[in-house]
Order: structure tokens, then C-alpha cells, then sequence
């Protein structure tokens, strides 16, 4: 009987734990996620270079996420999704460079396809997280929505000015899904710890 309390003890810590690192990791992408979406779309309207930039610093930056969002989960955790979504990411940073020498609706192209990419990543990490941890939907609902974003991207990628309006809508329902999440895991975080 006290083996199966201090097991099921070990398991709550752990989830607490994990849940704690993801929420931190979910509130600082929101907080990049605003920032970049407001310099998207002011500064780099006249100022082709930290356009340049910015396109690089997104899939780059979430390559970077995804390294802290490996470590945040249990050594027994599944982080395959996560490997190949960092891979992606860093494949999609170093295609956007070169994608720019022929201009942005290029590498809008490119973004496009890595949304779609990274959406389905997502939603396959969100259902799988699904059966350990709580708080995961949106999560799932942004994989999906994530997917139809990168669809839109391609699509209007030579339309001048709603290629780059797409991106910034792009990114800011991830932030606000990230938003939820670590709202729904705060919520997960507190439930746990009044049982332990």
C-alpha cells in the first residue's frame, strides 16, 4: 500500500514539475510571439533587412523553443515529435535565408510549408501529451489551425503585403493558444498540488 501512494506521489511531482517548465516555456513564446508580431508589422514594413531578419529569427527561435520544451519533459517522455520539429525548424530557418535572395514572397513559401509542417507536429505532440497531462487541447486546436495558416501562407505568398499580414495572424493565434495552454496547465498545477 505505502509502495503504490509513493508511486503515485513520484507521478503527481513529475507531472507538476513538467507542467510548471511548459507553462514558464508557453508564457515566454507568447511574450516573443508579441514582440515579433509588432515589429512584423511596423518596422519592417520600411526596413527590408530586419524583415529579412525577423523571417529568420521565427522558425529559429522556435527550433529553440523546442530544445527547452524537450528538456522540460520526463527522461521517459516520447520527444520524438520534438526532435523532428527542431529539425524542421532549423532546415526552415537556414531555407528562409536562401529564400530571400529571391525575395519575400519566397520565403513566404517556405514559411508556409513549415507552419503546415509544424502544425501537424504539434497536434501529434498535443495527443500524445493528451494521456499523461492535462490542459493539452489547445495545444491540438492550434496544430490544426497551424496547418490551415501555412495553407494560407503558400496560397497568398505573391499577394503583395497579405502574405506578411497572414504571418502576423499566424503568429498571433499561437500566442494566444499558448496563452490558454499555460492557463489551462497554471489550473493543472494547482489541482495537483492541493492533492499531493
Amino acid at each position: 500500500m505505502t509502495t503504490i501512494s509513493q508511486s503515485t506521489f513520484n507521478v503527481s511531482s513529475q507531472a507538476v514539475e513538467t507542467a510548471t517548465a511548459l507553462r514558464k516555456l508557453y508564457i515566454t513564446r507568447v511574450a516573443f510571439s508579441l514582440i515579433w508580431i509588432a515589429l512584423v508589422l511596423t518596422v519592417s514594413q520600411t526596413n527590408e533587412t530586419l524583415a529579412a531578419l525577423l523571417f529568420i529569427i521565427y522558425p529559429a527561435w522556435d527550433a529553440l523553443a523546442t530544445y527547452f520544451d524537450i528538456h522540460a519533459n520526463p527522461p521517459s517522455a516520447n520527444k520524438t515529435p520534438q526532435y523532428v520539429n527542431a529539425a524542421v525548424s532549423i532546415l526552415t530557418a537556414i531555407a528562409v535565408a536562401i529564400s530571400l535572395q529571391q525575395g519575400i514572397p519566397q520565403a513566404l513559401m517556405v514559411f508556409g510549408v513549415w507552419a503546415f509542417l509544424a502544425g501537424l507536429i504539434q497536434l501529434i505532440l498535443g495527443l500524445i501529451r493528451r494521456k499523461h497531462l492535462e490542459g493539452q487541447w489547445p495545444m491540438i486546436i492550434s496544430g490544426g489551425q497551424s496547418m490551415i495558416a501555412g495553407i494560407a501562407i503558400f496560397a497568398k505568398a505573391h499577394i503583395p503585403n497579405q502574405g506578411v499580414a497572414t504571418l502576423a495572424g499566424y503568429s498571433a493565434f499561437g500566442a494566444f493558444y499558448f496563452a490558454l495552454a499555460a492557463f489551462r496547465l497554471g489550473k493543472t498545477i494547482k489541482g495537483a498540488s492541493a492533492t499531493a
